[in-house]
């Protein structure tokens, strides 16, 4: 019988699905086969960290889908929206719970196995004794093994050779053979190691998922009659106003309407030092307020947080595999068949060849048969690949899909975006000086932050912040269109603009051509104080470069990573930037399609590029670059979906971290395939040409799939 479908998915055709028993990616692989014939579906997405599976599909071809995956031995189950977006820590406790009951079967299972072992060896060899022996191999059979006989018995059916069908029949056929204490503790160790294994695997799911836990389940709600009451963070509305203490987690996304306070952001953005907030700053859901009282007004529901959407992220992220992945998944296609071809010719040559009986023969192929389950071999990529991306957000990185980690090593050149990502996107005085012949009863500073705090602009904004103190009363105030701003202060007047408006009112002399040049040079935008018959003061204003930014651009330098600079701003703003940070290669005056061709460029003459803009007006460029790096800042929505990889507090030293995971886990990724085919090559050679026992065979085969797992979870310790 079909599986009920929701309605509203129904008219969408788009429908998720949690299917339990798909925790690696041959199970993904044996339900992509079952639904590749089949015609009407558009698309398959695959979140093997949540089990899900999104179905887009014709409404009327899902149940031929659904039953196409039950037959593979699968059993779909739709989620409604409350359960897709439940929370993490019940999914959490429900698997704890499942793992349990779990090791409880197993562990009965292993003691029938083993009183099997017993009977054998110290009963007498009476029939009744070996029948009592065989059905309690039986019971143990049954504990253990009972989904892995109706998975393999059914890929059978099919004629797929999956490692549950190499299972079933190398148990099957060591009980027929009179080998059944054998086959009952095969099929117990096997069952005991692949839950060790799955569970050790969800180490790696779940590293990003708890993060959703750091968020409180409550948070003190501000009421129309000014108490404060709590309440479910999950039903608080956007615009209400939240109360966080000190010592506590922020509940919500939200900006700072009362109160100041340093907040560690490490689980959102990594970084290691609280950020001190004040009114109109933003916090995010799981970070900790540790020194003041705040009060935040919500700017994003719980399901839809910064937090949140990391971890969706990251999970859309687990189901882009890495071309690492792909390779394995070809190779186990045909390795399983190849094994299971050598083992029925061991099977049937080694006694015309060989001084063996037909019974020594089979009981070879059948080791062969366990020895040879590609289990560690398929299991060793995804595991590797989700510690990285896991090992990635903890520093602040979200990489969108395992085949940008991996190939993030590749790396050749970079091309950096100046404003925003190798500077502080926000002008700033950096110098002001009394000309010699202004000498007046009023101070240039004053005069000149009095009229810079009623103008609007950014550089005159820049002005007014960096000079604080007193200020004067503004008369007559009028903006001068593209030049300035005019006034008059006791009643004398004064304009304060570009070097332009000085040249049109005549007040221009070869000395301050001379200091406007110095400026100049330096990247600097200089806007000047005047009375009417002089020029009193000289402001230079410029946006500086991050802290981060020359320590980054020599960390990329001494990796043989080519930096370029591309940017809008005039060729003399960008030389003196990029000296500054460091970077020989800098072009001004580009237009985004010259962006665009700066990359192309780039990528003809370096290999691999790789692309640090803000995910907007660098969006052509980002395209174009193998890979796009967004400095979007947490929580920017457009620069999530821009870019491959998000640097979430615009520091650029993460963009060569995210070269050094790359290259840590693609060296993990090889050294797995490396350990998962060495050990099961040296045992082949054994069960052919030894004495290799099926207890060997277990051993050889789930130790391997351990150590892979264990060598991939090394990724989440760095």
């Amino acid at each position: 019988m079909a599986a009920p479908v929701p309605p509203a998915a129904q008219a969408a055709g788009i429908t998720t699905f949690r299917i339990a028993t798909m925790d690696c990616a041959s199970e993904e692989g044996e339900i992509r086969r079952a639904l590749e014939p089949l015609a009407g579906i558009r698309r398959l997405s695959f979140q093997l960290g949540a089990r899900t599976l999104t179905i887009d599909a014709n409404p009327k071809d899902l149940p031929q889908a659904l039953e196409a995956i039950r037959k593979a031995g699968f059993d779909p189950k739709p989620l409604t929206p409350t359960a897709e977006h439940g929370d993490a820590g019940e999914g959490a406790h429900d698997h704890d719970h499942g793992f349990e009951v779990g090791i409880g079967r197993m562990g009965a299972a292993l003691g029938m196995a083993i009183a099997a072992e017993a009977v054998s060896f110290f009963a007498p060899d009476l029939l009744i004794w070996k029948l009592a022996g065989m059905a309690v191999a039986a019971i143990a059979i049954w504990l253990a093994g009972l989904d892995t006989y109706t998975k393999g018995l059914k890929a059978l059916r099919q004629g797929r050779l999956n490692i549950n069908a190499l299972m079933t029949v190398a148990v099957t056929g060591a009980f027929v053979i009179g080998q059944w204490p054998e086959a009952a503790m095969v099929m117990a160790l096997y069952a005991i190691a692949e839950l060790i294994e799955a569970r050790a695997v969800d180490r790696a799911r779940n590293a990003i998922k708890g993060l959703m836990a750091l968020a409180p389940t409550e948070a003190e709600v501000k009421q129309p009659d000014g108490s404060w009451q709590a309440q479910a963070s999950k039903s608080i509305a956007i615009d209400a106003t939240v109360r966080i203490k000190p010592g506590e987690r922020v509940p919500l996304d939200g900006l700072v309407t009362s109160g100041n306070s340093a907040v560690d952001q490490a689980s959102v953005t990594g970084e290691s030092i609280p950020v001190d907030k004040a009114v109109g700053d933003p916090v995010f859901a799981g970070t900790i307020n540790q020194t003041g009282a705040l009060e935040i007004r919500v700017t994003a529901a719980a399901n839809d947080s910064t937090l949140a959407r990391i971890i969706h992220a990251v999970e859309q992220a687990q189901g882009i595999r890495a071309p690492t992945q792909r390779f394995v998944d070809r190779f186990a296609a045909i390795y399983t068949p190849a094994v299971f071809g050598i083992a029925l010719a061991v099977a049937v040559l080694m006694p015309l060849l060989a001084d063996l009986t037909w019974m020594q023969a089979a009981y070879k192929a059948l080791v062969l048969l366990v020895i040879a389950c590609p289990c560690a071999l398929v299991i060793s990529t995804p595991v590797t690949v989700v510690s990285g991306l896991a090992a990635a957000v903890r520093k602040g990185i979200l990489i969108k899909g395992g085949i940008y980690l991996e190939q993030a090593r590749q790396i050749k050149a970079v091309a950096l975006d100046k404003t925003g990502t190798i500077t502080q996107g926000k002008p700033r005085l950096v110098h002001w000086e009394a000309l010699p012949w202004s000498a007046g009863d009023l101070d240039p500073a004053v005069v000149g932050a009095s009229l810079a705090a009623r103008s609007d602009h950014p550089v005159s904004k820049a002005i007014a912040e960096s000079l604080a103190g007193e200020r004067l009363d503004v008369e007559a105030f009028e903006a001068l269109v593209g030049k300035g701003v005019q006034g008059s202060l006791q009643g004398q007047r004064f304009v304060l603009g570009n070097h332009r408006l000085i040249h049109d009112q005549g007040l221009c002399s070869a000395e301050l051509e001379a200091k406007l040049a110095e400026h100049e040079a330096l990247g600097r935008t200089i806007t000047l104080l005047a009375a009417e018959d002089r020029v009193l003061a000289l402001f230079a204003v410029a946006d500086t470069l991050k802290d981060s930014s020359t320590q980054a651009v020599a960390e990329l330098n001494a990796m043989g990573v080519k930096t370029v600079m591309l940017t809008g701003d005039n060729p003399a703003t960008a030389r003196a930037i990029a000296a500054q940070a460091g970077i020989a290669d800098a072009r001004g005056d580009l237009l985004p399609q010259d962006k665009q061709a700066a990359i192309g460029e780039l990528q003809r003459a370096h290999g691999m590029t790789a692309m640090v803009g803000d995910g907007i007006n660098d969006a052509p460029s980002l395209a174009q670059a193998d890979i796009g790096f967004a400095m979007g800042g947490a929580g920017t929505d457009i620069a999530m979906e821009a870019a491959d990889v998000i640097i979430m507090n615009d520091d650029l030293r993460r963009l060569a971290s995210t070269i050094r995971l790359s290259r840590k886990t693609h060296a993990v990724l090889w050294q797995n395939i490396a350990l998962a085919l060495g050990i099961k090559a040296v045992f082949l050679v054994l069960a052919v040409f030894g004495s290799a026992t099926m207890w060997m065979a277990v051993f050889a085969d789930m130790g391997a799939s351990l150590l892979v797992v264990g060598n991939g979870l090394r990724l989440l310790r760095r």
